[in-house]
């Protein structure tokens, strides 16, 4: 699911590749997880995505379930 970028939020953005780097898959990976909706991420008028930082945990606790 993409959300709206928030100006006001203080929350760290991540590019693709360092989210990549913290779960060690590709970057098309993280890609294929945004577009399937298991994390979100915010598209860039370009077309790349940045990710919050907060999704890292998220999808920490649902890959343990």
């Amino acid at each position: 699911m993409l959300i709206a970028l928030n100006v006001e939020t203080k929350e760290k953005l991540l590019t693709t590749s360092e989210f990549a780097k913290t779960f060690n898959v590709t970057r098309h990976a993280v890609a294929k997880w945004i577009r399937e909706g298991r994390i979100n991420a915010i598209k860039l008028p370009g077309g790349r995505y940045r990710i919050p930082e907060s999704e890292v945990e998220k999808l920490w606790k649902s890959l343990k379930r």
